[in-house]
């Protein structure tokens, strides 16, 4: 299958499902198409509810695609590519609709900040979670500040200090990152559907408002995260960083 983003809206909820052979990893054209179709559900007025997903049966998202990171050339490439991180984020933050992430696996770097942006993520218990990018030479400096959000500076601070470490999912919704985790896929699709189903029915100026209210505070970020994507965008130009993904790809590790 090739990669693709697709948009489905039924009785008020729009699901966005991105899919990508590379265990769902994220080219800068799945990021940007994620961000426009996420922002034309928040601005639809059929729309009452967002769900997020992906496809297929291993990682809800291994982050940024390492073949895409490869190809990055000099500094307006690299800042262009991790800008599209900002936008995802931006555009669920903006969207006046809440946005349920459905987690159906591991996720990993990019794919922990999709999953730290959404207003509530629902997963499995074997959808654990690590920030990867200080092994890569880089730092999750565009998703630090919706991961840093949710869990708090203490448990950010452990996934990035230790890339290595998988964080398991019941780690995950102790630290707040998960609302809740289920033992099977067909558990979690059920809780995901009835919760969308009920927001479905509410009110949705008040949704709006609360949306608003949760999201105090972060009116800087389409500031903030285009300056991170500029960190990002330097340092991986680095050699550090093409060998780590040279070794890396020649392991070919599954995430």
């Amino acid at each position: 299958m090739e990669a693709f983003v697709k948009t489905e809206t039924n009785n008020g909820i729009t699901t966005v499902t991105f899919f990508h052979p590379q265990s769902n990893s994220l080219p800068g054209a799945i990021l940007r198409k994620l961000a426009d179709e996420i922002t034309a559900a928040g601005n639809a007025s059929a729309v009452k509810v967002i769900i997020l997903k992906s496809d297929g049966d291993k990682a809800f998202c291994a982050g940024a695609s390492f073949d895409e990171l490869m190809s990055i050339k000099n500094f307006e490439e690299g800042k262009k590519f991790f800008s599209g991180f900002s936008l995802v984020i931006n555009a669920i933050r903006k969207a006046p609709k809440f946005v349920i992430a459905r987690v159906h696996g591991k996720a990993v770097g990019g794919g922990v900040g999709l999953v730290s942006a959404a207003d509530y993520t629902l997963a499995v218990k074997d959808a654990s979670v690590r920030l990867s990018e200080l092994a890569l030479g880089i730092g999750p400096f565009v998703v630090g500040p919706a991961v840093e959000r949710k869990v708090g500076t203490s448990a950010f601070t452990t996934l990035t200090i230790n890339p290595s470490d998988w964080k398991s999912a019941e780690w995950a919704r102790e630290k707040g990152l998960y609302a809740d985790i289920f033992p099977t896929v067909e558990e979690l699709d059920k809780a995901v559907n009835e919760l969308a189903k009920k927001l479905s029915q509410s009110s949705p100026k008040a949704m709006a408002q609360l949306k608003k209210v949760m999201w105090e505070g972060t009116e800087n970020w389409d500031t903030l995260l285009i300056e991170r994507a500029e960190m990002s965008g330097q340092l991986v130009l680095s050699d550090f960083t093409k060998n780590y993904i040279e070794k890396f790809k020649a392991k070919k590790p599954q995430p």
